[in-house]
């Protein structure tokens, strides 16, 4: 299989090793595959008695085909190990008649994104050997809090690879901040910027796309490389665990094999929501995809409309991940809708004027698999202390604005099959709002709402998190945007 830009028509010449070397396309744009891959009911109702290594080697096998399954497998069986996912990799618990969580933040660093970033780098690993590269490569990564610590976690102490993070001072919660600012590992740095993620994020990509800092680095014996879901090696092994969701949904009894169920996913990138839809072009049996904002809701009003406008205000919330007006994976839903050239001339009217349309066709496509729905702060608060108090569920702050889309979709279609919800965090990487909603009043600080949320539920302090307190803190640089390619260069020296 062979990969291309989102916004070049191009004939797909590139490798799986080599895009996920690269990260981003030479001309701005998303790698793609020129095909997907079709996933049997045979293959799946097979991977139903399989480990979720076993599942991941299985699926990634299919786009990753310049690596042997073997080393998927290997690295797979290493990357989601049991002493690293405490309680599974991605197991899906049942929250009430219909809606079943899938649990995706048991890793190293209580997050979505470990499920990801704990594979991703063993793949940049064997891609650097595939590829005969012989520099370091510079993984740079803009967060809004998850990414972050769960690439430093993922890449820290990996030969071969040095790791930068840059963060919004004020965008993420004290916990997330705590968590980025103690990491150890002698590859990696971490640097806050004064703005949002979105400042970040462009920061990010106008180093990638500076051919003055591509040379200075390639004269240093570095090259660039990304480990946000703009990468495929990213975004690829999200792709598994809808797979692996459906095959438990039928160890449940909860479907038959072949019937098909519907997703719903808080989502600001739009990467993990995208991987479901590649899930179900593969042929997964994925009815309708739920999209959730919260009060940054740039993706409802654009499923609503077809007007992507990131001109409008910008909300902190308590679901920070989210908080995010440039949703770079909807390019790759553009590409599989609207084609390369239309894709690319969406994003040049993003870049100069800050917003685009889509035609009136490509938006009724695209309403065919998604609806999008937004929460509140007060409605985010109110479906955690009710999902609680009703079925003891506890959720995290962005859980509980996908529960809400969820409950929301269903009253407006009736439609009630099987509803997975992504449940990205655990509850205690935001303890603080989780505590708030379910006790009815402030913990002492962001801090102490672990301990109190722990003694008012019962639930135990997720393992990546117990202590935190109580770690060195060994990055405290904060800088202006305009600084984040002079603190590239001072770290690389």
């Amino acid at each position: 299989m062979f990969y291309k830009s989102t916004r070049n028509a191009d004939p797909a010449t590139a490798t799986a090793a080599e895009v996920i070397k690269q990260g981003l396309a030479n001309d701005g744009g998303l790698f793609v595959p020129d095909t997907v891959p079709s996933i049997t009911l045979e293959e799946i109702n097979a991977l139903r008695g399989e480990s979720y290594p076993v599942r991941a080697a299985t699926v990634l096998s299919k786009f990753l085909t310049d690596y042997t399954y073997e080393e998927l497998l290997a690295d797979c069986s290493e990357a989601y190990a049991e002493t690293s996912f405490v309680g599974g990799a991605a197991p899906l618990v049942n929250i009430h008649d219909g809606f079943e969580s899938l649990e995706l933040w048991h890793g190293p660093t209580a997050a979505f994104k470990d499920m990801a970033l704990q594979i991703m780098p063993r793949l940049l690993s064997r891609a650097l050997v595939k590829t005969g590269e012989k520099r370091t490569a510079l993984i740079l990564v803009a967060t809004s809090g998850d990414t972050g610590k769960a690439a430093l976690e993922g890449y820290k102490d990996v030969s071969g690879i040095k790791i930068m993070v840059f963060y919004p001072i004020d965008g993420v919660s004290r916990v997330q901040k705590l968590q980025m600012a103690t990491q150890t590992g002698s590859n990696v740095n971490v640097c806050a910027i004064r703005g949002n993620f979105d400042d970040a994020q462009s920061g990010v990509k106008e180093i990638f796309g500076d051919a003055e800092m591509a040379k200075a680095l390639d004269e240093k014996g570095y090259f660039f490389s990304s480990a946000n879901s703009i990468n495929w090696g990213r975004l690829a092994p999200q792709i598994v665990y809808y797979v692996s969701a459906y095959c438990d949904l039928i160890n449940a009894g909860k479907c038959k094999l072949g019937d098909s169920f519907n997703v719903c996913v808080p989502t600001g990138n739009f990467g993990n929501i995208f991987a479901a839809y590649l899930a179900k072009q593969m042929g997964l049996p994925i009815g309708h995809m739920v999209c959730a904002s919260n009060a940054n809701n740039i993706l409802t009003d654009f499923l609503h409309t077809g007007t992507y406008d990131r001109n409008r205000d910008f909300y902190l919330t308590m679901s920070p991940s989210m908080d995010i007006l440039i949703s770079s994976n909807l390019e790759r839903l553009l590409y599989f809708t609207a084609g390369s050239e239309k894709t690319a001339a969406y994003m040049d009217a993003l870049k100069k004027n800050g917003a685009y349309t889509v035609d009136a066709e490509i938006l009724a496509e695209i309403r065919k698999n998604f609806s999008g729905y937004f929460t509140s702060e007060e409605e985010t608060a109110a479906t955690i202390r009710d999902t609680y108090n009703r079925y003891g569920y506890l959720a995290d702050t962005h859980t509980a604005v996908a529960i809400h889309a969820a409950e929301e979709y269903v009253r407006e279609s009736g439609d009630l099959r099987p509803m997975v919800i992504d449940s990205t965090a655990s509850p205690y990487k935001f303890a603080n709002d989780v505590y708030c909603a379910v006790a009815n009043e402030d913990a002492q600080d962001e801090l102490a709402a672990l301990d109190a949320l722990s003694e008012k539920t019962g639930t135990a302090i997720p393992y990546p998190l117990a202590g935190i307190a109580t770690r060195r803190v060994n990055f405290e640089q904060v800088i202006d945007r305009t600084e984040m390619a002079n603190a590239v260069l001072d770290y690389i020296g």
